[in-house]
């Protein structure tokens, strides 16, 4: 098989709706033997991920873990209320200890706001309560290895990036090395004027991928380019993670399937679902390096 320079990943709302000691072992299990070397761990309550089961059952099957979360309206940085800002960062304080002692190295998703639809814009205060915050994080995951990831979303999740260009603007302001663009093809496509130039405006400072249909159903269905997706991202010589993300009802995370709006089942067999996928990625991959 010809080598990729992609790590590949997929998100345990593939597998499972919760972290139990067996959904942990079930959503990993499956990862590895779907071909993947890394499985995404959400982490909206940090303290609930049972760390040392986690860790010893990456360790097992070889695999690498990551996390990713949205913040909640009563926790949540983008917040003029100085109590309510100070939860948030306390949440994503957890959430990147439970990195470190995964032994992993990325933090990311919407940690810059809460993930649901605001009923205003944000403000100038809430905007840098965010910055502030995220640049205590950011120097905190410095000390443990650990980027941040930036995930602009589309506007009914977060009122405050939605853009690749929204996200470079406030790592520009956070200032500091850690902190890097995620960029994810679904949001991408309601948001983006196009999937090539987010990319190629992001260059180095793009450091993780969301990869998903345009109805977060199986790969090589919806409408999405991936062709010129993957062509971008050979262009600018992107050698980060790449993780698969689709969402059915037949996996429910209550809070969060509520969140997303996952209220129809895209697919059943989630097994030969994310099996497929990777091979689809893989494939993307290998062509977009041969033209």
């Amino acid at each position: 098989m010809t080598t990729i320079p992609n790590l590949l990943g997929v998100h345990a709302l593939v597998w499972v709706g919760g972290w139990s000691k067996d959904q942990c072992r079930e959503a990993i299990k499956n990862s590895a033997e779907a071909g993947y070397g890394l499985i995404e761990i959400p982490a909206l309550d940090p303290k609930s991920i049972d760390v040392e089961h986690t860790k010893a059952t990456l360790k097992e099957f070889g695999l690498k873990g990551a996390c990713s979360l949205g913040l909640s309206f009563d926790a949540d940085i983008n917040n003029d209320d100085s109590e309510i800002a100070k939860r948030g960062e306390a949440r994503l304080m957890d959430a990147l200890n439970v990195v470190e002692q995964l032994g992993g190295d990325y933090l990311g998703g919407v940690i810059f706001s809460a993930l649901g639809k605001y009923k205003f814009p944000p403000t100038k205060k809430a905007r840098d309560n965010a910055v502030a915050a995220l640049k205590r994080l950011a120097i905190a995951a410095q000390a443990k290895g650990i980027t941040l990831g930036l995930e602009p979303v589309n506007r009914y999740e977060s009122n405050l990036l939605n853009t690749g260009s929204q996200a470079l603007e406030m790592i520009k302001d956070i200032g500091e090395p850690n902190v890097v663009v995620h960029l994810d093809i679904y949001h991408m496509n309601i948001e983006e004027q196009d999937l090539v130039s987010p990319v190629l405006e992001a260059g180095n400072k793009l450091g993780y991928v969301h990869i998903g249909a345009s109805h977060r159903g199986p790969l090589g269905t919806g409408n999405i380019d991936f062709d010129s997706f993957f062509g971008a991202l050979a262009k600018i010589g992107y050698k980060g993670t790449i993780t698969f993300e689709s969402f059915s009802s037949t996996v429910v995370a209550p809070d969060l399937s509520s969140t997303l709006g996952i209220w129809r089942n895209l697919w059943t067999d989630n097994k030969s679902m994310a099996k497929s996928a990777r091979e689809y990625i893989e494939n993307k991959i290998v062509a977009a390096h041969k033209n």
